[in-house]
Parts: C-alpha cells; sequence; structure tokens
C-alpha cells in the first residue's frame, strides 16, 4: 500500500500505468431461468430450486427466456398448481434442450408451475422501467440530508487512481455541535463508498454502504467531543447499483481537517494502479506529526 501526502504549497504527480473504469448500471431487458437436472423427481420443491432462479425481476416489455436442461418434458404454464393456469402464458410441453421465451408487457407478479410436474413453482415480477433506480435514490436519501451545501472552495480535493476527482466541503468543527461533510465524485453516477470521520481517535461517524445517485452526498456526524480537527477516511466501493466496476477498495483519506485553519489531504490507494494524484488545500497546512 502506498501513500501519498500533499499541502497547500505545492502538487505532487505520481503516474503509473491503469485502467479507467467505467459506471455499469443494471439490465433489466432480458432474464434467463434454468429448469435443472432432476426436476422431474420430487425435492427441488423444499429449496425453491425447481426453475433457477425461482425468481427473476423484469422491466415491462422484457422477456423471460427459459432453458430446459433436463432430461424429461416440461412446461412453464402460469398459474399455480392449486389455482390452475392463469391463461396469461404457457409454453405447453417443451422437450430437453429447448427454450421458450415469453415477453411481460404489465406490471405485475406472475407465478408460474409446470403441469407435468406440479410441484415445480417459479415467479416472474414485472416493474416499471426505471423502478429500481428510484428504489436506489430513496436509499441513496438515508445517507444525505436535504439538501447539498457546495459552497465555495472544496476543503480539500483529490484524485482517485482512475481520474475521478474527490472534493470534501467541511463545516466548523464546533464542541457539542454535529458537523455536516459533503462529498462530491466528479463528472460520477451511482458511486458506493464508505466513510469514517475520527477526532482524536473517537469515532464521529461510520457510514457503511452509502450510494449517492448522482455522485454528490452529504454526511453528519454525532455531536463533537470538541473543536479540534476531524480526519475522514473515504474507502470506494464501485461505481454501478448491481454489477460494481472502479478501483473498488481505493481509500482517500483527508487529515486535520479544519476548513478555517487549512487540510492536509493524503490518498492511500487500495489497489494496484496509481494515476495522476493532486491535492489541494483552501489554506495553510497544519502537519500532524
Amino acid at each position: 500500500m502506498k501513500t501519498i501526502a500533499i499541502g497547500s504549497f505545492f502538487v505532487l504527480f505520481a503516474i503509473a500505468t491503469g485502467m479507467v473504469a467505467s459506471p455499469a448500471f443494471a439490465d433489466h431487458a432480458t432474464a434467463s431461468v434454468s429448469v435443472p437436472q432432476g426436476t422431474s423427481v420430487p425435492g427441488c420443491e423444499e429449496t425453491m430450486e425447481c426453475y433457477i432462479p425461482f425468481e427473476v425481476t423484469i422491466d415491462a416489455g422484457g422477456e423471460v427466456t427459459w432453458s430446459n436442461d433436463d432430461s424429461a418434458a416440461h412446461t412453464v404454464t402460469g398459474g399455480s398448481a392449486a389455482e390452475g393456469p392463469s391463461g396469461v402464458f404457457d409454453s405447453s410441453l417443451f422437450m430437453a434442450g429447448t427454450t421458450y421465451t415469453f415477453k411481460f408487457e404489465e406490471v405485475g407478479t406472475y407465478p408460474y408451475f409446470c403441469m407435468v410436474h406440479p410441484w415445480m413453482e417459479g415467479i416472474v415480477t414485472v416493474q416499471e422501467a426505471g423502478a429500481e433506480e428510484e428504489e436506489e435514490m430513496t436509499e441513496e436519501d438515508m445517507h444525505m440530508d436535504d439538501k447539498v451545501t457546495m459552497e465555495g472552495a472544496a476543503s480539500a480535493t483529490g484524485m482517485m487512481s482512475d481520474g475521478t476527482k474527490v472534493s470534501v466541503w467541511a463545516s466548523e468543527p464546533m464542541a457539542g455541535e454535529m458537523m455536516e461533510i459533503t462529498i462530491e465524485f466528479e463528472a460520477s453516477e451511482h458511486v458506493n463508498h464508505d466513510i469514517m470521520v475520527t477526532q482524536n481517535g473517537e469515532t464521529v461517524l461510520d457510514d457503511m454502504g452509502a450510494h449517492h445517485h448522482e455522485g454528490v452526498g452529504v454526511h453528519t456526524t454525532a455531536p463533537l467531543g470538541s473543536s479540534d480537527p476531524v480526519d475522514i477516511k473515504i474507502t470506494f466501493q464501485g461505481y454501478g447499483v448491481d454489477e460494481k466496476t472502479g478501483p473498488i477498495g481505493e481509500e482517500v483519506q483527508f487529515s486535520n481537517v479544519v476548513p478555517e485553519f487549512g487540510t492536509i489531504a493524503m490518498v492511500i490507494l487500495g489497489v494496484a494502479i496509481i494515476s495522476i494524484v493532486a491535492f489541494t488545500s483552501k489554506s495553510r497546512v497544519i502537519p500532524r506529526l
């Protein structure tokens, strides 16, 4: 692990090889389900593995494809063994080694079963397009205040190894008061990270799994024990909603964060790639020995 520290009067550039990662987003246009070997014999219903996966989620207008990977013939029939076919979709009997695809136009929950082997059951959930991203926004709100405060120059600015600039705005630390910390991952979406803030060795904020839809979020500490500077550690956990990309595990640390009196900013690379790293500070540096 390599540590690079930079103050307000100079800029250090560290250059090495590395690939720039791009955000990845969930795709709910299609889903695949397997009818595994041995489902023609009861038992798979105990672990809900007669269709794998047992439940899939797609957007309205999306398609689900079932593949018969068993040696016996099966059906994929909307409805249930208890209530009978729903009439929404039915593959009829399809043989081993073949597939069946159905396009779901309407939002809803669609249980289905096998007419030949009625213990076999599965579920298709159809949602509005973009519903998951709306849900992530709700989750993000749990990690943000009602507004994002980004007035004036950042208290400290750094750059991750993939070229993403990370900026921090911090309110003045005051004994008995909560401290507001705004983080921006420039030009990024669906950013996942952990943040830990300590003051004199005591943890005043430990937020795991924060998600910022547009790359900007506000975090608030517990009431501080003093007006001393704080240390901020941000651990990057990837871009994306389902599949995560980017330099996951990379840590960016900001030490002695006091907007009125200056900051020292430093980056700790948790991965084996390094690119240009630059930090700025609002005013004079207070070194920590």
